[in-house]
């Protein structure tokens, strides 16, 4: 019985844990973005992402981690042979790269709060698909454990990082344009 529990906590968790992530580099892009603008909207702005970058990562998206990782090691003491198991060797490379880019959000959180991070928009876009790839890898490592098809999946993942790339591209033209679209009208009617 008790595994069931952990199993679902972990589920919970995992749920949680990824919901911040993904918002979580979102308000990077904002907050990013939030530079560009003329004041005092640009200080109003950092100053509100900074508030919910903390409180997203401190509330929601760090307690979403310790949840999915307690629960991990609960689900192993349960049943301490899965230990032997190649395929969670590999889960846990990529649950390690998660921990990686979970603290590493953290880092960035700091940075954009002393104005130290340079990154622009477009990058925090791209940095936001990661933790979809890890998702995909981890949840199909879950579900097909030594029966893994790696021919298959590798070639999802590669498909997935070039459609995410030229989204990103695709849409940063667009904004490009939209600006410029904007820029001329702006000039027009002045």
């Amino acid at each position: 019985m008790a595994y069931y529990w952990y199993k679902a906590f972990h589920l919970i968790g995992i749920v949680v844990w990824f919901a911040g992530l993904f918002y979580l580099v979102r308000l990077f892009v904002y907050h990013a973005e939030a530079q560009e603008k003329p004041e005092p909207a640009q200080t109003i702005l950092k100053q509100q992402y900074e508030i919910m970058e903390k409180r997203l990562y401190n509330i929601i998206t760090t307690p979403g981690m310790i949840v999915t990782v307690s629960m991990a090691i609960g689900l192993i003491t349960t049943e301490p042979e899965v230990l032997k198991s190649g395929w969670l060797h590999i889960k846990f490379l990529f649950v390690g790269l998660l921990l990686i880019y979970h603290f590493w959000c953290g880092k960035i959180i700091k940075q954009l709060e002393k104005g130290e991070n340079t990154w622009s928009g477009q990058k925090f876009r791209a940095l936001n698909e990661a933790p979809t790839i890890l998702l995909l890898v981890i949840v199909l490592l879950a579900i097909f454990k030594n029966n893994l098809p790696l021919d298959i999946t590798t070639w999802l993942i590669v498909a997935l990082v070039i459609v995410m790339a030229v989204t990103i591209q695709l849409y940063a033209k667009k904004r490009r344009e939209n600006e410029a679209k904007l820029n001329q009208e702006n000039l027009v009617n002045n």
